[in-house]
């Protein structure tokens, strides 16, 4: 089995390097202290390919395979892990879209997604559906042409300062074949966000309560068909857990790096950290 590297893939994650280390490492830091989401940041990533990285290929995505994604998520979070994971939620959203959407939602939303010009939230967690998702609570009841939405959604990434929610919401019974998905306009009326919650660390990204009161929601805006919502998030989630892997080996490394830089310059009884065998052996493990 090979497993060298193609052409593209290095060039790709060189790339996603480069990034990371010019835009997101020297600022990541205070970001984090402030608890700054970098939106101009993030949508300059547009330009590189990496807000549609595995999107259809029709409305702009690059449509890399999954390994190739891994890599560029795991080199943009040695920069700011926080972001990349951010980054990665909207792929995984841009995704579903243009796995399951109708060519008219596709048209609607993808291309601003794909640039940048619009960021997106995956809206599933409920404050008593979290592991068990499938018990959600959040309705969307069919009137004429439009659904209404009705609920709470909690722990949501970039809730607040996104653009386009993808929402789960019961349509039918108890269980996972009664949740249908939905694209919506993150400005609709009839929905309102909670406060940015207070988290240790990853704090560069918003996570906060998305509320829905009576919000109303075009029938087109129905992702894939109904009854099918609980399948495409499961599977939007399937890659979602590659990327935040990725994204936590990057961080990983960044650590280690900065470990091993401080043991080759603190000095300590005459000599370097890196020269006691106990921290060698630690390191090394």
């Amino acid at each position: 089995m090979d497993f060298s590297l193609t052409d593209d893939q290095v060039a790709f994650r060189q790339t996603a390097r480069q990034f990371a280390q010019k835009e997101l490492k020297p600022n990541a830091a205070e970001w984090d202290r402030t608890s700054h989401f970098p939106v101009d940041i993030i949508k300059k990533t547009g330009e590189l390919g990496f807000l549609g990285l595995y999107t259809n290929p029709e409305y702009d995505g690059l449509g890399l395979p999954r390994l190739d994604s891994a890599m560029v998520f795991e080199e943009l979070a040695w920069g700011d892990t926080s972001v990349a994971a951010y980054m990665s939620i909207h792929n995984m959203a841009a995704w579903m879209i243009g796995e399951y959407g109708s060519a008219l939602l596709c048209e609607k939303y993808l291309p601003n997604m794909v640039s940048g010009e619009w960021l997106g939230s995956y809206c599933l967690t409920e404050p008593n559906a979290g592991s068990d998702a499938a018990s959600l609570r959040t309705k969307a009841e069919k009137q004429g042409d439009h659904y209404v939405l009705n609920g709470e959604k909690t722990f949501i990434s970039g809730a607040g300062s996104t653009d386009v929610l993808v929402v789960m919401a019961r349509t039918g019974g108890a269980g996972p074949k009664g949740v249908s998905a939905f694209v919506v306009d993150a400005n609709s009326a009839g929905i309102e966000y909670g406060k940015n919650e207070h988290k240790m660390g990853w704090k560069a990204q918003p996570t906060a309560q998305v509320e829905f009161n009576e919000c109303l929601v075009e029938s087109y805006d129905l992702l894939g068909e109904e009854g099918r919502g609980f399948n495409y998030a499961m599977e939007g989630l399937d890659g979602g857990r590659l990327n935040i892997a990725a994204a936590a080996l990057g961080g990983a490394q960044q650590a280690l790096n900065i470990a091993l830089d401080y043991t080759n310059s603190r000095v300590a009884f005459g000599r370097t950290l890196n020269k006691f065998q106990s921290l060698q052996f630690r390191l090394a493990d």
